[in-house]
């Protein structure tokens, strides 16, 4: 098996070390770098196309939010998880606009932060759990407006279906067992969804989704 490749980005020395030095006690994941500014990440993801970039949010000069930007305008394949200790909603939000898959907290667990590199390199979002609930509280607090009656009309009534279940955070294998289809067709519909709404990631098409209303309705 493929180990994932993961590129690390922190201004904090220590963290860096022992953070590459947590991973590289994995045999799943190799650390092909660890730097300590917005501006080398960009050049070395460019060059070395990690599978899985651990950003840090606050940097001096350009902040990990600019960094992931500028990276996926280039290399949109990569998988960005924001790894820091800042859990302002702000912050969060504008990571996921930015593109990012997931967002977690420092101090998170290495179990955890294994399955979150897993998770992003398989095309998931990944949120740790405190952030996970604050996304939820959101959600619930924000009225939203009910689906528009022709949003996303290029899609088949099978995709919409499956943009649906995306937009609740439900994953392949779910939506697979919900559908009762393959995990192959669900994988497949995916791709097509992605590549008629022009989104990169599971992020975008959320995001995109809960803009036009999906996510709210009952589901099938």
């Amino acid at each position: 098996m493929e180990t994932i490749t993961v590129l690390i980005v922190d201004d904090h020395a220590p963290f860096r070390a022992g953070l590459r030095a947590l991973l590289e006690s994995a045999s799943s994941v190799t650390v092909v770098a660890d730097v300590s500014s917005g501006e080398d990440a960009i050049h070395l993801a460019a060059r070395l196309q990690p599978d899985v970039i651990l950003m840090d949010v606050q940097m001096s000069a350009m902040n990990g939010i600019e960094a992931t930007r500028e990276i996926l305008a280039t290399s949109p394949h990569i998988a960005i998880l924001m790894l820091t200790m800042f859990e302002d909603d702000d912050f969060v939000f504008a990571a996921l606009r930015a593109g990012a898959r997931g967002y977690l907290l420092k101090g998170t667990m290495k179990a955890d932060l294994l399955r979150a590199i897993q998770s992003a390199a398989s095309g998931e979002a990944i949120f740790g759990a405190s952030i996970a609930r604050r996304l939820m509280t959101y959600f619930a607090e924000v009225k939203r407006p009910a689906a528009l009656p022709y949003a996303f009309p290029e899609l088949t009534d099978r995709e919409r279906d499956v943009l649906q279940m995306i937009a609740g955070h439900f994953t392949n294998a779910e939506i697979a067992a919900r559908l009762n289809i393959s995990l192959k067709t669900v994988r497949n519909h995916v791709s097509n969804i992605f590549n008629k709404l022009q989104v990169v990631d599971r992020t975008q098409a959320i995001l995109k989704a809960r803009d036009a209303g999906l996510g709210n309705d009952p589901l099938p």
